[in-house]
């Protein structure tokens, strides 16, 4: 696959390849103010993408490629790394390669935002083969395979760093992870027109691109600092039954789905495509755990399997039907209850 024009890193602390370290290069001077440190947050809640259908445009907006896995803060201290999850998990052996990185950054105190994912033969992020090497759902493997795209600075040499502009925090991130190509890499801002960076991340088959407004704070929730624009619609729904087959693997013909409307479950149609064996059979054998008698949606099929809404499955698809299904849906994998994953919901 053809990367996209990197922009190079322009140092920001030093002109040297020594590690950033905590002590002072020389004397303070007495007649200057001494800074205070700033207490290391526990966790800070994510700053999440809004879902947009075309890119913005100007010189107020960065852009990166759209990364497909789990959001995590690797958490940095003298003697410990944290990687959290979305939903306030600590899954740092299950992502051990990362947190070998980490340490060895050569920082005292820093929080990096970021995307863990496992990246196919051709540079692209697999939702489905970060599930695999996590060991599905539920699952309690560590995965040897995935790397963290960090995109974020939120803290870092005793300072919190959320109140200043993006493009600051990005100069002091590049600065310290360089142009690694390890286990912790920098998520890249791409210097082009938004639109074109679309069309061109579409047809090398990755998910869309996120446009960042350059001079934002870094603000918890979904604001519209941040903007994600999709090449193809992925959202996430709850599993609500399937259809047998004798001739699928697994015996999953198609699942059916479900999405809120209000505080009540409706159901958005099924996905038949996108399983691999492996992932059919572990399937079935949830699925066969959580079968109920009563229809958690209307479901207009016969002969369906019915199952609680526990499960929830993220489904990538192209288009609404004018009567509220998905269009064109495929299987990309299960979401971890630890990944914070929303199921979609429609307007009322």
């Amino acid at each position: 696959m053809t990367k996209p024009p990197r922009k190079k890193s322009q140092p920001l602390l030093r002109e040297t390849d020594a590690p950033i370290r905590s002590s002072p290069r020389k004397p303070r001077d007495p007649a200057q103010p001494q800074l205070p440190f700033d207490p290391m947050p526990d966790r800070i809640e994510p700053c999440l993408a809004l879902l947009k259908q075309r890119p913005p445009s100007g010189s107020e907006w960065i852009y990166e490629i759209k990364w497909d896995g789990y959001r995590v803060a690797v958490h940095i201290k003298p003697n410990s790394v944290r990687i959290i999850t979305r939903g306030g998990h600590d899954w740092t052996d299950r992502f051990p390669a990362i947190a070998d990185a980490a340490r060895k950054l050569g920082v005292g105190t820093a929080i990096l935002d970021g995307e863990a994912v496992v990246l196919d033969h051709e540079g692209r992020s697999d939702f489905g083969a970060l599930q695999r090497s996590l060991g599905g759902r539920g699952g309690k493997k560590a995965s040897a395979e995935a790397i963290l795209y960090a995109f974020d600075l939120l803290y870092f040499d005793g300072h919190d760093l959320t109140n200043m502009e993006l493009s600051g925090r990005r100069h002091l991130l590049e600065d310290l992870i360089g142009e690694s190509e390890g286990a912790i890499r920098v998520s890249q801002e791409v210097e082009a027109d938004g639109a074109t960076l679309l069309a061109a991340a579409c047809e090398h088959g990755l998910e869309g691109i996120i446009a960042k407004h350059r001079d934002s704070t870094y603000r918890s929730g979904r604001l519209g600092d941040w903007l994600k624009i999709k090449c193809v619609q992925s959202e996430s729904f709850a599993i609500v039954g399937y259809e047998l087959s004798t001739a699928a693997r697994g015996g999953i013909g198609s699942l059916l789905l479900g999405a809120y409307q209000g505080d009540a479950f409706v159901y958005v149609g099924s996905v038949g495509t996108g399983f691999k064996e492996k992932d059919a059979i572990e399937l079935r054998r949830l699925l066969d755990t959580l079968k109920t008698k009563r229809a958690p949606v209307g479901v207009d099929k016969k002969g369906v399997v019915l199952v609680q809404p526990t499960l929830i499955a993220e489904i990538e698809f192209r288009a609404w039907t004018d009567d509220g299904k998905l269009r064109h849906a495929s299987y990309k994998g299960l979401r971890e209850v630890q990944d914070n994953a929303a199921i979609f919901k429609l307007d009322e």
